[in-house]
């Protein structure tokens, strides 16, 4: 068996394995929990879009525990840091952010009723049997707010009689010194009738090293970044009934536990750091922690099939987000007793439904349809002072229902060509917005809107597959967006309207030469942007700013170039820009115009694997720390553009025990993604693991 070949069907073909879904040798995962599924448009008979999925294979040979970070060489995909006091990791998918795409697990959205502000890095990959990714193309039967994508993490199902997997790792950083430790248990079982799946997974992290190239400052010393360590784990149980051959009904529970602290600006002032009297223009950075961040998430899921491929697939489920803000009185984080320390409290509950519901019309016709409702509820509490005062201010409550209903027909025109036409209709209705037990809160609301989508796919006989589409998508604003003063840094706006997408693509599926190659163009036009934008000073506001143009070019390829060394590479360009902004001089942030991947496999023996691999991006935009001197402007910083090398070595032990090395920017590059904000330097990583 040749080594594409066998990397393909173990996933780990780098950059087309987690790039581009494909339909030439998509490796077959027998343990994805395939109700967990969300509908992945992908280059095949019946669908339409440029899907990814990335494989269990990829993220462990890699080391790429966080989602972030697992999803950062997909073509397409971007990963980014908020900076700031959050310091939170963001994706952006064709230029889309975590507002316009949403994030799923097991198919149930992870959504925060008050803001939705996911932090990426607060989710761990080594659990899972896959990740997918959709790009531009969302169907509408997955419910409302796929405006330029989705992302699915999906869990494991077990296949055998008994089953288990266990894995220990180590990471160190550019000194040698260990900075983080990872656990990880699967058991499951799977019997005629029924099967039983459980899993836990924990990584403890002190942070991470700088590059020895790092200049020092007096926030920030050589050496761990200051304040980057975490502590993340997630918990999954699995009681599936198998009645027969086709029908499931699925009890799942997910326990998801995070604490992090906020790195610091490596050159802004810090409270008991940075000598008084300040310079002119500049301010404090926040002393801001997170000892909470967990999301529970109960669920049932069913699917049945009836006579002449009609079928039901319904969710039902019960998320709980528990989340708290610690501001402190300095850079110790050991004392809350002035003005500006509190604790911010979130306890905030979702009860949602979704079924849908598909069977042939006729023998070239397909048709489906799906509902969903979700009821969202919002409580924050602030307790002023903490260090001197446990009376919590009253509970702001908000509550906020969401409905779609949605269709989609696919129709094989002939045997090498369908064509996808879908509809739905969705709203969102604010019931309370910061009630307490005293105040009425602000004004109320209702937003619809109507979204539509048509692809067409062909499939010439041996000349790989061809699709256009077109997706006009919709995103609704948060309850952030419109009524959160930010601590007294904003000012409301319950009138904001939402964003509207409308999304253009071009893509081929197919082999040119030795190479198996999948590329798209695309382009999106977006409506009423929502964006911060400064209205005094020191204070923002969020406004539909304008118009907004993305447009790029995708390739990702694969060419085996000996039985046992192939080639994976893949390049994307995207452009962003804000085309008739409101307010002048606003520009498009976080994203590089140019990013490349490549990475060669090697195959030294029969059980040892050498890969080296090398990310590429050329510079991006942030928001400047220090503000320019009319406050109702916006300034900008470029950083740098870098390349990155890594390399990963799996040693097939035996069978069943594995060991994996690997070294991330070897050459110990000191680069930023957002100004102030150095990323991690050299560093290294060892994993051991067993099946049984």
């Amino acid at each position: 068996m040749s080594l594409l070949r066998r990397l393909a069907m173990a996933g780990c073909i780098l950059p087309l394995g987690i790039g581009m879904a494909t339909a030439r040798e998509t490796p077959a995962l027998s343990d994805v929990f395939v109700l967990g599924k969300i509908i992945l448009h992908s280059v095949r008979s019946d669908q339409g879009g440029t899907g990814s999925t990335v494989s269990p294979d990829t993220i462990l040979r890699t080391n790429r525990q966080m989602l972030d970070d697992a999803l950062s060489v997909v073509p397409g995909v971007i990963a980014g840091n908020s900076g700031g006091s959050r310091n939170e990791r963001l994706l952006f998918v064709r230029g889309f952010d975590r507002f316009q795409v949403p994030l799923s697990i097991d198919g149930i959205r992870v959504y925060l009723p008050a803001d939705n502000r996911l932090d990426f890095g607060r989710f761990l990959t080594p659990d899972l049997a896959e990740i997918q990714v959709q790009k531009g193309y969302v169907s509408v039967l997955n419910g409302p707010g796929g405006m330029g994508g989705a992302i699915n993490l999906v869990t494991r199902q077990p296949t055998k009689a008994f089953e288990g997997e266990a894995r220990l790792g180590l990471e160190a950083g550019n000194t040698g010194a260990i900075t983080g430790r990872t656990g990880y248990l699967s058991l499951g079982t799977k019997q005629e009738l029924f099967f039983v799946q459980g899993s836990y997974l924990k990584r403890s992290s002190d942070g991470y090293y700088l590059s020895r190239d790092f200049v020092p400052t007096p926030v920030q010393a050589a050496g761990l970044r200051g304040y980057s360590d975490t502590e993340d784990s997630r918990l999954n149980l699995k009681f599936g009934y198998t009645p027969n051959d086709t029908d499931e009904y699925v009890l799942s529970f997910t326990r998801q536990t995070g604490a992090k602290n906020a790195p610091y600006n490596v050159d802004q002032p810090v409270r008991g750091i940075t000598p008084t009297p300040l310079p002119p223009g500049s301010s404090y950075q926040r002393d801001w922690s997170w000892p909470v961040w967990d999301i529970d998430s109960l669920a049932f899921y069913s699917h049945t099939e009836f006579s002449e491929g009609l079928y039901l697939n319904t969710k039902a489920y019960y998320n709980t987000f528990d989340n708290t803000l610690s501001a402190w009185d300095n850079y110790t984080h050991s004392t809350q007793t002035v003005n500006r320390a509190f604790d911010s409290i979130y306890d905030d509950k979702a009860l949602g439904l979704s079924a849908e519901i598909g069977g042939n019309l006729s023998a070239t016709d397909v048709l489906k349809g799906s509902l969903h409702f979700r009821r969202d509820e919002h409580s924050a509490t602030n307790i002023p002072r903490p260090g001197v005062n446990t009376t919590p201010d009253p509970a702001k409550v908000s509550k906020e229902e969401t409905y779609s209903f949605a269709l989609e027909n696919t129709w094989h025109a002939r045997d090498d060509l369908s064509i996808v036409a879908g509809l739905s209709f969705d709203k969102a209705k604010v019931l309370m917005a910061d009630r307490t037990e005293t105040a009425p809160g602000y004004p109320t609301g209702s937003t619809e809107a109507v979204n539509w989508q048509v692809a067409a796919i062909w499939e010439p006989d041996g000349a790989g597959t061809y699709h256009a589409s077109l997706s006009s998508r919709t995103r609704f604003p948060t309850l952030f967006n419109r009524y959160s003063t930010r601590f007294g840094t904003a000012v409301p706006n319950p009138d904001l309207k939402s964003e509207r997408a409308l999304n253009f693509e071009l893509g081929y599926d197919g082999d040119l030469g030795p190479a198996h190659v999948q590329t798209a163009i695309f382009y999106s036009n977006i409506s009423d942007m929502m964006q911060s934008v400064p209205v005094g000073t020191g204070l923002t506001q969020t406004q539909n700013v304008g118009d907004g143009k993305y447009a790029g070019f995708e390739i990702a390829g694969d060419w085996e170039l000996s039985p046992t060394l192939a080639l994976s590479a893949s390049y994307t360009y995207l452009h962003r820009e804000i085309a008739e902004p409101v307010r002048a001089g606003l520009k498009a942030t976080d994203t590089p115009m140019h990013s490349a991947a490549l990475r060669l496999d090697w195959q030294a023996t029969d059980r040892l694997k050498i890969a080296p691999s090398l990310q590429l991006s050329s510079s991006r935009l942030s928001d400047a720390a220090i503000q320019p001197t009319d406050p109702t402007q916006v300034a900008y910083t470029k950083n740098a553009g870098f390349g990155v090398a890594n390399l990963d070595v799996e040693w097939q032990v035996t069978d069943k025990a594995s060991v994996i090395f690997g070294v991330r920017n070897i050459f110990d590059k000191n680069y930023e993604l957002v100004e102030g904000f150095p990323e991690a330097g050299r560093s290294f990583y060892l994993t051991t693991g067993l099946t049984f």
